[in-house]
């Protein structure tokens, strides 16, 4: 990648043994690579400019990237590899069953892991100090956007869903708060339904929204086409609260039929200074509008590298320092505390958006809740 084009004011060549920390990312196939790219362009971007400002006590900060593949056995071996390796902590990862695995793995290594992009609620199995979270938990999103539901009158929801734990635990978190105040939930098998056959479902139940809890471009490309061709859905409402339409190759894919489909995202209502200068960096290197999980990969290395500052590279220091670590970050301050029932360290309050793309220009977001 190019140079960073607006480096800090003030610019000190750090020197020595560099710090090296691993970080994960899918970056092939089966993984969703374009987001792996994103989390990518932020991790190394944050790299770039913390050495800019003179590394971590005068050495450079180095990545060791390891691509996970959305592969669960390849994260496991990949924090085996980096553990051996000597970093003192590991950040990244987009998946969220990927990510679990990793940060279980990481307890068992003693080895520190900020998860940048992953959401499922139960990261750990038990509590532990060694890993930390940027991105909101899922429970936490998923919630907003089903009052974002409700409160466009939807009372009658359908989802189609892919087998996995994170679509499943999603769909369990948009019934249970959904029920309570008068709306049914019916979920749709997508291995069991051709799009044609959802259609005819749609239809017989009178549905007024479909929620895509599947893969992206394989069903959620397939089914949106099929769901704005039949007429019997006319005023149908598709969602996608897992973020599909966000990223560049959505609208490439789906151009129009792509459009007013609200999404989650985790950007505030404005950037903050440092915020602006990063995304006018990212959209000279990514296609399209730089995604959130851009800015949590540029976040995640601005904590790490202020409790790398703080406490050095030893691995038992820095994950005791979580909750004493704040930041300001691309999207805001950033602090972590320890929810109920929540088994790692959280970022306090991460911005939640609901979107979509505008129909006048796909290219355009609309901000349509903002928490």
């Amino acid at each position: 990648m190019p140079s960073h084009e607006n480096p800090a004011p003030t610019e000190t060549r750090p020197g020595g043994v560099p710090v090296r920390i691993g970080a994960l990312a899918p970056l092939t196939p089966p993984g969703w690579t374009e987001a792996g790219r994103q989390l990518l362009a932020g991790l190394e971007l944050a790299i770039r400019d913390v050495n800019t400002g003179g590394g971590i006590d005068g050495r450079p900060l180095e990545l060791l990237v390891r691509d996970t593949a959305a592969d669960p056995r390849r994260a496991a071996a990949a924090m085996d590899e980096l553990a051996g390796l000597g970093v003192p902590a590991v950040v990244g990862e987009y998946h969220s069953v990927v990510a679990r695995t990793a940060a279980a793995r990481a307890d068992a290594l003693g080895l520190p892991f900020l998860c940048s992009s992953a959401v499922l609620d139960p990261l750990t199995e038990r509590p532990t100090d060694r890993v930390a979270r940027i991105a909101p938990a899922q429970s936490h999103g998923w919630r907003i956007y089903a009052d974002h539901l409700l409160d466009a009158g939807h009372r009658r929801i359908a989802v189609t869903a892919d087998p996995g734990v994170y679509w499943e635990s999603g769909t369990q978190v948009l019934r249970e708060h959904l029920a309570p105040r008068g709306a049914t939930l019916t979920a749709l098998d997508a291995r069991t339904h051709t799009p044609e056959a959802l259609c005819d479902a749609l239809a017989d139940q009178g549905a007024t929204a479909l929620l895509l809890l599947v893969g992206h471009p394989e069903p959620a490309v397939p089914i949106v086409r099929a769901v704005r061709r039949d007429r019997r859905l006319t005023g149908l409402t598709l969602g996608a609260p897992a973020g599909q339409p966000e990223l560049p190759a959505w609208q490439t894919l789906l151009g129009a039929d792509g459009t007013g489909i609200p999404f989650l995202r985790y950007l505030p209502p404005r950037l903050t200074p440092l915020g602006t200068r990063v995304a006018a960096t990212l959209r000279s290197q990514l296609p399209g509008t730089p995604s959130f999980v851009a800015f949590e990969g540029y976040d995640s290395i601005l904590v790490l590298a202020d409790a790398l500052r703080a406490h050095g590279t030893d691995r038992a220091r820095l994950a005791a320092s979580w909750g004493r670590t704040t930041v300001d970050g691309t999207r805001g301050r950033i602090g972590f505390s320890r929810p109920p029932g929540s088994g790692v360290w959280q970022w306090t309050r991460p911005p939640v958006q609901v979107a979509d793309r505008d129909p006048a220009d796909p290219g355009r977001f609309r901000v349509l809740r903002q928490a």
